[in-house]
């Protein structure tokens, strides 16, 4: 017996012997690595390198609350009007990556917003941003015209060597509303556009100079047409005269189209004390080719006969231009952050490029920043002659001044303030009132068009095409009782008017025809008319 228990015994020592060493021949697989994520201190806080790869990058984004007072005239049910209390929740996300080449820095930058708008008060819902297709308006009995969704690729770009190419902020811009909520001041303002640029550094003192081909479509106003307020975006035109010397018109579409880029160049300085830029800009304005619509055919005016010829030529393409001037002065002196812009602009075709807008409302011949207001600017690039068949480009100009101050590294507070005004071509309210008054496109409220030939008192009384100003002043305090988080009231005040003479009150008198103003009609008129906002925020970044 214990001869075979030996025996067992010897024969697994044996079997053991010989597994283990063949055991000892197989491959062994090793446990893959972890690969864990490593800060990246080469672009400041935040960057991360991705795994795998020599790119870092950085993810943000903010969430915000605004709510908004703003008085109204309006008490009726028709359209936006009525409101006095608006809301906007805002969401961000922020994308940034960047790697270092033989040739610099490759970054990519992508920023992308959301938010939801209710109630037309005091453009916290923005008609400028619906014209352009990045909003999107309700439908219903209690949503219509008051309610919005807004979705943005606010950002879209690369910067390669000097190089910036995709959807990003125009380059014209500098003080762009740094310190404001509503960005009610008039200056220009073009957060999100396509463009194709190149910076390059002129020296090492500072001094850097950008050449930008950015996309029109984000910088126009309109070209005003007298029948586009009644027969859509067409205006007649002189195209020739017959064997009588009678004029001879047809039909032009005036809404522009993207025939070249707007060329901007910038120049600018960065030092410790701040900064300084000039910029211009240069701008087609177009119209459509002409066109012939058998539902204008023998429309007769008061004071031609016109045979409608067509299709024929187009109006000539005219140029459009801006320059602006802009300094920042930081202020330690004063206390630590304090932060002085001031900024002036003049253009000719150009409203955008100096800012002179509606802040809830640009490419529109019109809009106002008053609920019922009794009186709207008209903000048009240009006006086409129906005589001449000219394009003929509007001037304006717009000064701006904001100042940040830190009474404390918790509690800040802005003031700023904005001067604007705007002139048409001379004679363009008198062109169009001599051919268009008696005509089916003179239009039958007192209101919107012209009402009456140049000389009546409803023509006198028009707001169409009269030059006109802007005014506004407003400051903000916020407190910020930890990093990234502030809750802060802003304030500001609005008016518009024109520079000369008086218009009809288009909110009291709506409806009032060219014929009872001329026979002595008891119609309020005005001068200017203004408004207040109160807007507060809580918003966080991070």
């Amino acid at each position: 017996m214990k001869l075979l228990k030996s025996s067992l015994l010897a024969s697994a020592a044996g079997f053991a012997a010989v597994a283990g060493a063949q055991a000892a021949d197989l491959p062994v697989k090793k446990a893959a690595p972890i690969e864990y994520v490593r800060v990246c201190s080469a672009y400041g806080a935040g960057f991360f390198y991705i795994p795998g790869t020599d790119t870092c990058i950085r993810l943000s984004g903010r969430a915000r609350l605004d709510i908004g007072y703003q008085p109204t005239a309006a008490r009726t049910s028709l359209g936006s009007q009525g409101d006095t209390t608006g809301y906007i929740g805002l969401a961000r996300i922020n994308v940034d990556a960047r790697t270092q080449t033989g040739y610099g820095t490759l970054r990519a930058f992508v920023r992308l917003q959301f938010s939801s708008r209710t109630a037309a008060t005091g453009g916290l819902r923005s008609g400028t941003q619906e014209r352009i297709g990045n909003a999107f308006a309700a439908t219903g009995q209690d949503q219509a015209g008051r309610v919005q969704q807004f979705v943005n690729t606010d950002k879209a770009f690369i910067q390669f060597a000097g190089l910036t190419a995709g959807r990003a902020s125009s380059f014209f811009d500098f003080y762009a509303h740094d310190f404001e909520f509503a960005g009610a001041t008039a200056n220009s303002d073009v957060q999100s556009t396509n463009l194709l640029a190149y910076t390059t550094k002129l020296g090492s003192d500072g001094f850097s100079a950008t050449v930008s081909l950015e996309d029109p479509t984000f910088r126009r106003n309109t070209i005003y047409s007298q029948e586009s307020q009644t027969v859509g975006a067409l205006s007649r035109v002189v195209i020739s005269t017959n064997a009588l010397g009678v004029p001879t018109f047809s039909a032009v579409d005036v809404s522009q189209r993207n025939r070249m880029p707007d060329f901007v160049g910038v120049l600018r300085y960065d030092a410790a004390w701040g900064s300084a830029q000039l910029s211009a800009a240069v701008k087609d304005l177009n119209t459509s080719n002409a066109f012939n619509p058998a539902a204008l055919a023998g429309v007769a005016n008061g004071l031609f006969a016109p045979n409608f010829v067509g299709p024929g030529a187009r109006a000539s393409t005219e140029y459009g231009y801006a320059v602006q001037a802009g300094v920042k002065i930081n202020m330690p002196f004063i206390a630590p952050g304090d932060t002085l812009y001031l900024q002036g602009a003049y253009g000719e075709g150009a409203t955008l490029y100096t800012g002179y807008s509606s802040y809830n409302g640009s490419y529109t011949s019109r809009a106002s920043t008053i609920n019922g207001a009794a009186f709207d600017p008209y903000m048009a690039d240009a006006t086409l002659n129906p005589i001449t068949g000219k394009i003929e480009a509007s001037t304006s100009f717009t000064v701006v001044g904001s100042f940040l101050h830190y009474w404390s590294p918790e509690w800040r507070s802005a003031v700023f303030g904005s001067y604007g005004e705007m002139s048409f071509a001379r004679g363009a309210r008198e062109a169009n009132a001599a051919v268009y008054a008696g005509t089916a496109f003179a239009g039958t409220g007192a209101s919107n068009n012209f009402v009456g030939a140049p000389g009546t008192r409803a023509f006198a009384l028009s707001p169409t095409l009269r030059d006109n100003y802007q005014i506004v002043a407003g400051a903000s305090l916020i407190w910020s009782p930890v990093k990234d988080l502030d809750i802060g009231l802003e304030g500001f005040y609005t008016k518009v008017g024109v520079t000369n003479g008086r218009v009809i009150d288009q909110y009291s008198n709506a409806g009032v025809t060219a014929a009872q103003i001329n026979a002595g009609a008891n119609v309020r008129t005005v001068t200017s008319a203004d408004t207040f906002q109160v807007r507060a925020r809580v918003q966080r970044d991070f």
